[in-house]
């Protein structure tokens, strides 16, 4: 992944107030890491704060200074080669594989409070939800969620049986409106000859003597 350049516009996808870093030993082989084997927790090899910084050419994860934003160390986030590792005996301390001219070395994180480690894991899996979308552009979008759009049961909005609306129209009075608008839903004749409108036409009765029909 290429280095971030100057001119870029950048998105801060989350900011820890305060990090410590660690020296750690060589990982066993077949076995995970584990805090409690770095030393003394209590004095971190480093202290300052942590980012999350999206740009177009990528993202990645900087230790930084609190008072001169001075970078002590840099991580290049990948999501198809995650450069961070969750340890086995904690959920707020990691190991994080970090980058310098090219040469590449393993320091161990923590933070003070588990939501703080939390809102760290969340925004790194955002990033790769987005990520992955990008790799697969062949994704239907009738598939993908909007965020714009909130998802849930479709209501039916259909007129159920005797149901009806009036829709104002200028210029008519509202009982006319209120007639007119139900015969024209119910398909009528009978309800808008009433009111003075053009309907269906009635037959005239049938003459004296005729036999009716059945």
């Amino acid at each position: 992944m290429e280095g971030f350049g100057e001119d870029e516009i950048e998105s801060i996808l989350y900011i820890g107030r305060e990090v410590s870093v660690f020296k750690i030993p060589p990982l066993k082989k077949n076995e995970g890491h584990r805090a409690q084997e770095w030393g003394d927790l209590g004095n971190p090899l480093w202290k300052g704060r942590l980012r999350i910084i999206e740009r177009k050419s990528g993202v990645a994860i900087q230790f930084e200074d609190v008072s001169t934003v001075e970078v002590f160390a840099k991580a290049e986030y990948d999501p198809a080669k995650p450069s961070v590792e969750a340890v086995l005996d904690s959920s707020r301390y990691f190991v994080v594989r970090v980058e310098d001219a090219g040469k590449r070395a393993y320091i161990g994180m923590g933070f003070l409070e588990r939501t703080d480690s939390f809102d760290f894991n969340v925004a790194l899996q955002d990033y790769t939800k987005r990520w992955r979308h990008m790799q697969n552009p062949e994704t239907p979008e009738s598939e993908k969620p909007s965020p714009h759009v909130p998802t849930g049961p479709k209501k039916d909005y259909s007129l159920k049986e005797g149901q009806t609306f009036s829709i104002s129209i200028p210029g008519r009075a509202k009982a006319n409106n209120t007639t007119s608008a139900t015969s024209d839903l119910l398909g009528g004749g009978s309800a808008a000859s009433s009111s003075g409108g053009p309907g269906v036409p009635l037959l005239p009765p049938p003459p004296p003597g005729a036999p009716r029909k059945r």
